[in-house]
């Protein structure tokens, strides 16, 4: 059994009438990514900011390796490092600088700090830019930067708030990549909007929404577990058809059926797709529907994200 790093029981934090985060209990394991995902406003970033030591919750705890990281203080807080949503630079300070800068207020001696400094710049590609100051980096640039202001005093803990948030996809696969040789030398929490990133980098994802945990597993077993089977997309040349009719019929076939008005779309979810497929179009034509193309995949953490915490649009 992995080493538990990071713990938090029912933290709950409110503000006003808004309850932003609900009892939320996890367990974070040594060496592994987690991801946190939601949709906006379910209280991600808030859950991080008390992960941290950066809020105090109004009840629950958090612990690092067993100890409340408010009784371990500074001392816990510098075993972990933040990359936040936003850039935080200091315009008119090198690469380098703002990472000697940080080193030390960490505690580290100049010369570590310079030293891990140089390393980070050259691993994030930015080593060419190291006496270049912030304000004339590119937006890629600047958000690798931040990256390395979050590693530069060697935390155990890494935490990632939406790491891929307006980068290029050069940017973004480097980033990724970066992540990726983290894992197992350090635990790594990352939040993010992006199921592709989350299933391409994640051991396990929590998902939460209005501030309470839904489910938490590793991606493959979500996807097993929650909408389980292919899914069909079929594209509708008009919507004259019968859907209760098609459902009636289907029945016995599929899990899922539903109809997505706005892209002429019926999408539906069963195992073995291909070999029900042409006795899926039989039935829509039956139905009265005029079926045009036709897509078939596989499901994906998207899939069981939308299944979970629907497809309504937040803000």
């Amino acid at each position: 059994m992995p080493e538990v790093v990071l713990q938090t029981f029912e933290l709950t934090k409110r503000y006003g009438p808004l309850t932003a985060v609900d009892g939320l209990s996890l367990e974070v394991f040594q060496g592994e990514v987690f991801g946190l995902l939601g949709p906006n406003g379910a209280g991600k970033t808030t859950s991080i900011n008390m992960m941290c030591g950066l809020l105090k919750p109004d009840a629950g705890e958090v612990r690092l390796h067993g100890k409340p990281i408010d009784a371990a203080g500074v001392e816990a807080r510098r075993r972990v490092g933040v990359c936040p949503q936003e850039v935080v630079l200091w315009e008119r300070l090198t690469c380098l600088e703002q990472l000697q800068f940080i080193g030390e207020m960490y505690g580290m001696s100049r010369s570590d700090a310079r030293g891990s400094g140089e390393r980070l710049l050259e691993a994030l590609d930015l080593e060419e830019k190291r006496r270049q100051q912030a304000r004339y980096l590119s937006g890629g640039m600047k958000r690798r930067l931040n990256l390395a202001l979050a590693l530069v005093h060697d935390p155990e803990v890494v935490v990632l708030d939406e790491p891929e948030a307006g980068l290029d996809p050069q940017s973004r696969v480097r980033v990724r990549e970066y992540i990726q040789s983290l894992a197992r030398r350090k635990t790594v929490i990352l939040t993010t909007h992006n199921m592709d990133e989350a299933e391409r980098l994640a051991d396990r994802v929590a998902i939460i929404d209005r501030g309470a945990l839904l489910v938490v597993d590793t991606p493959e077993q979500l996807k097993r577990r929650l909408g389980a089977g292919d899914v069909v997309e079929v594209f509708l040349q008009d919507m004259q058809g019968d859907l209760d009719l098609a459902r009636e019929r289907l029945g016995g076939l599929i899990q899922e059926l539903s109809l997505d008005s706005s892209r002429r779309m019926l999408r539906l979810r069963l195992l073995n797709a291909v070999k029900h497929l042409a006795a899926i179009l039989d039935i829509l034509g039956e139905a009265g529907f005029e079926v045009g193309e036709v897509n078939l995949r596989a499901n994906t953490l998207e899939d069981v994200f939308i299944q979970l915490t629907g497809r309504s649009l937040r803000e």
